[in-house]
């Protein structure tokens, strides 16, 4: 995904003289291709993640569409002054490109794990925020992304994760996507998810669906703007709602759907279950897979809290 990513700057910045890239202490052949077509549109700078949002804001002020990568925490957690007040103040068409959301890295720690950066980001005025699910859907958000007005940040998982988003399907940003055709009516539980929580959702649903239960799955690959139409219609039509997210259950995708539903249903509102990362700091090391499964982050983790809450729902 981080991969495609970069390559789609490459390819815009051939369709656009407009787009240039920044990078902040990245590997020194990063996008070397680009930086040898475009010297004067490739910037790798060192670590100084406000002055890089600094600098990004004013060449979006004289024009250009500037893409800024580095690691998730730094993009978010390091320069959040800077993003705040250079960038969504001016709602400068500045596009942030987070490297290893969630558990991505967790190895390192948590100064490296990015579990609140889509809470922090989605509180900014004018930020539109963003987590596809794979490379596939990636490269149709980087075609998106030229002209939309706003800045964006768009968070990346590790790559190699397994494609499950469709063409056919469509892409806009702000809007939700089905992802089990034919699954548009009531329901037993509907799921939303995001990032590559979604694929995690998806294999949930196919093994409840074994069970008999009726699943829809919504991914909502842009948590900022909401597609607050498609969550109401579905949540109406469903007896139970379960988010699913690799972030922290304060303030992300969970607390969004949430607001949603507490303000644009009209009727009673189903039963919310949110899966996501507890409101803490890791204290444990390992792979990213680990981490999420230790938290219910996976099918087995989903499937088991949509058993759990539907069984009680008939008491």
């Amino acid at each position: 995904m981080r991969k495609r990513s970069l390559d789609m700057v490459h390819a815009l910045a051939k369709r656009d003289e407009r787009v240039v890239f920044i990078g902040s202490d990245l590997s020194p052949n990063l996008l070397g291709d680009m930086r040898k077509e475009f010297p004067s549109r490739y910037y790798m700078e060192g670590i100084s993640e406000a002055n890089v949002v600094g600098m990004a804001a004013g060449m979006a002020m004289e024009g250009f569409i500037p893409y800024v990568n580095t690691i998730a925490t730094f993009i978010t957690r390091r320069c959040y002054e800077q993003v705040a007040v250079d960038l969504c103040l001016h709602d400068l068409p500045v596009r942030l490109i987070g490297n290893g959301g969630g558990y991505v890295y967790a190895p390192l720690g948590p100064t490296h794990q990015a579990i609140e950066d889509i809470a922090i980001m989605r509180a900014l005025p004018h930020m539109t925020v963003t987590a596809v699910c794979d490379a596939e859907e990636m490269t149709r958000l980087m075609d998106a992304s030229l002209d939309w007005p706003h800045p964006i940040y768009i968070r990346l998982a590790k790559g190699g994760d397994p494609v499950i988003s469709k063409p056919e399907h469509g892409f806009a940003i702000g809007r939700a996507i089905d992802m089990i055709d034919g699954a548009h009516g009531e329901s037993d539980v509907l799921l939303i998810g995001t990032g590559v929580a979604t694929t995690e959702a998806l294999k949930a649903a196919s093994a409840l669906a074994g069970d008999g239960v009726r699943c829809r799955l919504l991914h909502v690959h842009t948590v900022k703007p909401i597609d607050r139409d498609a969550i109401l219609q579905a949540a109406e039509k469903t007896r139970l709602v379960v988010t699913v997210e690799e972030h922290n259950v304060v303030g992300g995708l969970g607390s969004a759907v949430l607001e949603t539903l507490a303000d644009g249903m009209v009727g009673p509102l189903p039963p919310v279950r949110r899966i996501g990362i507890p409101d803490r700091f890791s204290d444990h090391y390992g792979s990213q897979q680990a981490l999420m499964a230790n938290f219910g982050i996976d099918a087995k983790g989903i499937g088991a809290t949509v058993r759990t809450a539907l069984a009680g729902s008939k008491r």
